[in-house]
């Protein structure tokens, strides 16, 4: 019997870093070559299943309150924004997490990749390719001197903001019903960020990034606009998912859209707690590849940071969805675009 020949997939946005740096356990690279905890998303045997060609790999810097838990949870309701973090302490988790990264390219786990050429040799080697990114920049100091050492190390993607407000900008609560705008837009600080961000080669994430500072980042770059793990607000009306004018917005720059796997970000009714099916996936897809284009969809699962709906489970779960893209009508060149070939595209003209 042939075997079926996985799609590769390159995936917007993982949280598996901050799950490694909250671990006990001493050996990170170990813990993630040879196999993480069941209630994890990514390790490399699961990736190697999967085929997780690989994708952002996000340094969260998490509130210190919650440092010994689990992701933050994404509740329906009127939900506040966490307070802000201290440079000092934000640094401690970015650097800690960002040497993980480094020790897992030495143990030969993934290949750090800083062009849209690394990329594509890490995949014809079979080798996880990793874009260094970070979510929310709140270790980085106002005059960007820290961001010049971060891109020198290998620094290629950001989210100027997490669910929380900073020196740079403001992000979204976890509110639903609820605009995405909410609160202030970029401060000086934000708007220097995005242009020097422009100018090294950094790609810039609108992800948890608020309605005002979405227009000053528009208003900004030079570069495609990103929102590497999003979904449609006219099917789930969370802050974090993007309305149609931020959709349209996209689509003029020739840019981006990850879906977001996150089931309230997925649901009609913004549910955390209740699970989302494949079909409530595929109809995000739909309404994106109508509104962004078909070169601008793909994937953002949110892996290690979500509720991630059952029918996927974890990494080794895509196929299922490659499955359904597949059943759903669409045909093999649109599921590899959606798979991996877009986010090249978009990672050639950010970063080169």
């Amino acid at each position: 019997m042939t075997e079926t020949k996985l799609v590769p997939v390159f995936d917007g946005h993982n949280d598996t870093l901050l799950q490694l740096y909250r671990s006990p356990e001493p050996d990170k690279e170990k813990l993630f070559m040879q196999g993480a905890p069941a209630n994890w998303h990514i390790d490399l045997p699961r990736a190697k299943k999967g085929g997780f060609a690989g994708g952002m790999f996000a340094i969260f810097p998490p509130p210190p309150e919650k440092s010994g838990g689990p992701v933050p949870a994404m509740p329906g309701g009127d939900e506040k924004l966490p307070p802000e973090l201290p440079m000092d302490e934000a640094r401690v988790s970015t650097l800690a997490m960002a040497s993980i990264l480094f020790r897992l390219e030495r143990a030969g786990a993934l290949k750090i990749c800083r062009k849209a050429a690394d990329i594509r040799a890490a995949m014809a080697a079979g080798t996880i390719a990793a874009v260094f990114h970070i979510e929310g920049v709140e270790a980085i100091d106002p005059e960007l001197a820290l961001l010049d050492v971060l891109h020198a190390a290998g620094l290629r993607s950001l989210g100027p903001v997490w669910s929380r407000a900073n020196a740079f900008g403001t992000g979204v609560p976890f509110r639903f019903p609820s605009s995405p705008d909410i609160g202030p837009g970029l401060t000086d600080a934000g708007k220097a960020l995005v242009r020097a961000c422009n100018r090294l080669g950094i790609m810039v994430d609108l992800s948890h990034l608020n309605e005002k500072g979405f227009r000053d980042v528009a208003a900004i770059s030079i570069a495609p606009l990103v929102a590497t793990h999003s979904n449609v607000h006219a099917i789930s009306a969370s802050a974090r998912n993007l309305t149609d004018w931020q959709l349209g917005a996209i689509r003029e720059t020739r840019g981006m859209v990850g879906l977001n796997f996150a089931r309230g970000f997925l649901r009609p009714d913004g549910s955390m707690m209740r699970d989302a099916d494949l079909d409530t996936m595929l109809r995000h897809i739909d309404v994106l590849l109508e509104k962004v284009g078909e070169d601008g969809v793909g994937l953002g699962s949110d892996f290690d940071g979500a509720q991630i709906p059952s029918a996927i489970g974890d990494v080794s779960g895509l196929p299922r969805l490659i499955a359904a893209f597949a059943a759903h009508g669409y045909g093999s060149e649109l599921i590899e675009k959606i798979a991996w070939k877009n986010w090249i595209r978009v990672l050639e003209r950010t970063i080169g």
